[in-house]
């Protein structure tokens, strides 16, 4: 994979996943990715697992967070902490908007 240092934010589309969700890939090399996450009230980031580790910031918005069971509801300066294989998933409860970093990189979510 390349080195690239910048990624101009207008340059970079939001990619709409559905169900009121879109995604706006920030930076990324081959160990570190940085995503923006736009919700729409409602919308529901399904419970799922990956091998990735990943970090959540809540730029705004509210949120139930469900990580392995525990359920916790964040708001603007909050953020997360998932390991590797855990289940995990949100409820956005008022739009809002988060910031995932993954290690490696989520090589799944680049355009082929």
């Amino acid at each position: 994979m390349a080195i690239k240092n910048y990624f101009p934010g207008d340059l970079v589309e939001l990619e709409d996943l559905g169900g009121g969700i879109q995604r706006k890939i920030k930076a990324y090399h081959e160990n570190l990715m940085c995503v923006e996450v736009h919700f729409a009230k409602g919308a529901v980031g399904k419970m799922h697992t990956h091998t990735h580790e990943q970090i959540t910031y809540v730029i705004s918005g509210e949120f139930e967070f469900n990580i392995n069971g525990e359920k916790k509801i964040l708001t603007k300066g909050d953020s997360t902490f998932k390991q590797a294989n855990i289940p995990h998933g949100a409820v956005c409860l008022k739009s809002g908007v988060l910031l995932d970093i993954f290690t490696p990189c989520r090589k799944d979510f680049l355009k082929k």
